[in-house]
């Protein structure tokens, strides 16, 4: 295998660096040049520099795990084939030491002369920062105690035409990071590790509802009606049944459908798309998780919230501990629980309730400056105060609950105060990360509430929703009482991963469209 490397020792550099640090346009010209001269003289010798498959007995984090306690010094008998992307190279004479990255981690590549040979010694070091190759050889570690593996052959895999990012500050571009993930998390330890903190608590969230007794389901990402959620939605068109269709904006309808249908505990994790503003704390698609459970209320909700936001904490970074604004914060401890209008209340030192009338709520919003559009109701404009004056301020877990009905289309109203929901949203260093309800089953009420968004809607409320009747029918047939929960799970991983923004924790965030010269 070492002698398919052979046909590059022509290209060797004397003058040429590792990497090309300033990449200027002609800079990256030129290194791109090299690198395919480079690749049309392997294949004039008979080598393809983008070879089929590669066997790989061990990842690089199974060397490290079985041997990382090896003394300084040590050679083992243990051959073993591995494969990564190398990310630094040294040449001390007839010694090349080389690091290879794979997704578990990192080792380093003892390369003697003595043992590969001359010319596949010429070719290895010809190799670029960058390169795929895989590695046969035995475990080691060096007199300073390095764990590496002693090369005996080695194979191109794949030949990098454009050089890595300066290997001491990577991407320091933010845009760019975004914008060339793949660059982004070959150089980026912390980038690597976030998107390891999101596998593990979308991981952790399935194992938990699974052993509530939770069915995982899939539910249509094309919508006749803009549902489940207060949202201006994106549309789309169906060609071949000539019809307006949405992008769904909330899971939420099709799963109490499943309700209705007797599945009793469901849940889905999916993409949702919002037709809105793009900031820290949003992006026009981003991933949800909605759960349905029957016989429940919100106050089981809740309980089931805690679980699932602890539980993924401590499965993603070994502690339920967050830290919030630079404090740590146990998210193992009770949570607080308060309603909107006492939230609001403490704000402005004016009880206020949606009972009141909307000219004196008016008048309270515009002494604080919070800004009134004609359409809204007096359960809207507490919430838009809530917004302005509150919601900020909430840091540590926080459910607020007993929204006003005017805002809560599909939730029951409160069993002790008719103007209000069994609703909560849990905010969390000023983010809302959970939206869920004592679920609205009366069909009746439903419509009525459905009609009152349809007529907000035509008044100039582009976030109201419209009658869906087929979900009405559905209701029809009878749903039992049920509880229901949403977490933007791109926000948790912020909260559990220490993510100052959103495209932290998205691989491929939406941004403007990138100008190719």
């Amino acid at each position: 295998m070492a002698s398919t490397l052979s046909g590059c020792a022509n290209y060797r550099r004397d003058s040429v660096s590792e990497e090309v640090s300033d990449q200027s346009l002609g800079g990256l010209e030129q290194e791109k040049a090299r690198r395919l001269a480079a690749i049309d003289t392997l294949r004039q010798s008979g080598t393809n520099p983008y070879p089929y498959r590669y066997d790989r007995s061990h990842t690089l984090g199974e060397i490290r795990e079985a041997h990382g306690a090896l003394d300084a010094g040590t050679e083992t008998e243990e051959s073993v084939n591995i494969a990564g992307r190398i990310m630094l190279k040294r040449d001390q004479g007839k010694l090349i030491f080389a690091t290879l990255q794979d997704r578990s981690g990192e080792i380093q590549l003892f390369v003697s002369k003595a043992v590969v040979g001359d010319d596949a010694f010429d070719a290895i070091n010809d190799l670029d920062l960058g390169d795929w190759v895989g590695a046969a050889g035995t475990v080691m570690t060096t007199r300073k105690g390095e764990l590496s593996i002693k090369v005996s052959s080695l194979v191109l895999l794949s030949k990098a035409v454009r050089p890595l990012p300066d290997k001491w500050h990577g991407l320091t571009d933010t845009d760019t990071r975004y914008r060339q993930r793949y660059a982004d998390l070959i150089g980026n330890e912390e980038s690597r590790r976030m998107f390891a903190v999101r596998h593990a608590v979308i991981a952790s969230f399935r194992r938990t509802l699974h052993e509530r007794g939770f069915i995982e389901v899939e539910t249509p990402v094309l919508h006749m009606e803009a549902g489940g959620a207060h949202a201006r939605p994106f549309l789309t068109h169906h060609n071949a049944l000539d019809m307006q269709l949405y992008l769904r904006i909330a899971l939420e309808l099709h799963l109490k459908r499943l309700i209705v249908g007797g599945m009793e505990r469901v849940y889905e994790i999916g993409r949702v798309f919002r037709n809105e503003g793009i900031s820290t704390r949003h992006n026009p698609e981003f991933t949800m998780m909605e759960l349905y459970q029957a016989f429940a209320d919100y106050t089981d909700i809740m309980d089931l919230t805690e679980v699932l936001f602890v539980n993924a904490a401590k499965d993603a970074t070994g502690s339920s501990v967050v830290r919030i604004d630079d404090v740590e914060v146990d998210l193992a401890k009770p949570w607080r629980r308060v309603r909107m209008v006492d939230l609001v209340t403490e704000a402005t030192g004016v009880t206020v309730h949606p009972s009141q009338s909307r000219d004196e709520l008016v008048a309270l919003a515009e002494k604080h400056g919070v800004k009134v559009e004609k359409h809204h109701g007096p359960g809207k404009i507490i919430e838009e105060m809530f917004e302005h004056l509150c919601e900020s301020s909430l840091r540590e877990p926080t459910f607020v609950t007993g929204h006003p009905v005017e805002i809560s289309p599909l939730a029951r109203e409160d069993r002790n105060d008719p103007h209000l929901t069994e609703r909560f949203e849990l905010f969390v260093g000023g983010r809302e990360l959970a939206n869920a309800y004592s679920e609205l089953n009366d069909p009746v009420i439903q419509r009525a509430r459905f009609e009152d968004e349809q007529r907000q809607k035509e008044a100039g409320n582009a976030e109201a929703g419209t009658v869906d009747e087929d979900f009405l029918r559905a209701l029809e047939f009878g749903m039992p009482p049920t509880g229901g929960l949403g977490i933007g799970m791109d926000r948790l991983v912020m909260l559990i991963g220490g993510a100052a923004s959103i495209r932290d924790v998205i691989l491929f965030p939406t941004l403007r469209p990138e100008v190719f010269s």
